[in-house]
């Protein structure tokens, strides 16, 4: 999707993978942890479509695998315990609430188009109050009341009180006074090719407050992971890029992101 603070973004595009290979992650590490932890119980209570690439974009082998974890013949899983994260593909967003409605989380990471379109650039097809609507949309069908929004925190970029104020009235705009999202901020986990800084905690946290006060379920997210580059947004591999990602993000990161207020 070509994400500016995304690891997994920078490294290109091989092909997508197969109904069967999204399944047996699940599989493989069911039983891992099954051996490792000594028990014949299940163990994996809950599963996120998240960390390389938009699940939306590989909709045919989704849904199916998605349908597989739900069979009560199957692994028996909760719509409300298995959620699908994307970046915003509209349309595919509004065909999963019919196809296959399970729990959403939205990579939000800007309040306004203009810096989001800097940070995801499908923000340019999909802006941010048609990403909203579809949001209200899908949760006419959604297992859950809510939708949660995931908001990587940049210093200096999306991190400062304006953003924060922005952000709220976004929500309450499309809310119309109801609650009906949560936001979960995510330290930002740098890379050098980024050219982007975490914010700082107590960046962080004021952030986190100003959202609270306002009467929106916040959390910060733990940051794991960081000493093996596995962390949120470190995901990446030795990948054979056929979309000449590296090259068109180079380009990218000659634009200077400054906060927009």
């Amino acid at each position: 999707m070509g994400c500016r603070f995304c690891s997994t973004g920078h490294q290109g595009f091989s092909r997508n993978l197969t109904t069967g290979e999204i399944l047996a992650q699940l599989w493989f590490a069911e039983h891992f942890l099954r051996k490792h932890l000594h028990t014949e119980e299940r163990v994996i209570t809950n599963v996120v479509m998240m960390g390389m690439g938009e699940p939306l974009q590989n909709y045919s082998a989704l849904v199916p695998a998605l349908r597989t974890m739900l069979d009560d013949h199957a692994y028996g899983l909760s719509r409300r315990r298995v959620t699908v994260s994307t970046s915003g593909v509209v349309p595919m967003m509004d065909r999963l609430s019919q196809d296959c409605a399970v729990a959403l989380a939205v990579s939000l990471h800007a309040p306004n188009d203009p810096l989001r379109e800097n940070l995801v650039p499908l923000n340019k097809k999909y802006p941010l109050d048609e990403l909203m609507q579809a949001c209200i949309r899908y949760l006419e069908f959604a297992p859950r009341d809510f939708i949660t929004f995931e908001y990587c925190m940049l210093d200096g970029v999306n991190d400062q009180p304006e953003h924060a104020q922005q952000l709220i009235e976004l929500i309450r705009k499309h809310g119309k006074g109801k609650p009906w999202c949560k936001l979960n901020l995510i330290p930002f986990n740098p890379f050098p090719a980024s050219g982007l800084l975490r914010s700082s905690n107590a960046a962080v946290a004021a952030f986190a407050k100003t959202l609270s006060d306002a009467g929106i379920v916040t959390t910060v997210r733990k940051t794991r992971g960081d000493d093996i580059d596995a962390a949120c947004g470190q995901l990446a591999g030795d990948v054979k890029d056929r979309t000449r990602a590296a090259e068109r993000m180079a380009k990218q990161r000659t634009i200077p992101l400054t906060p927009i207020s």
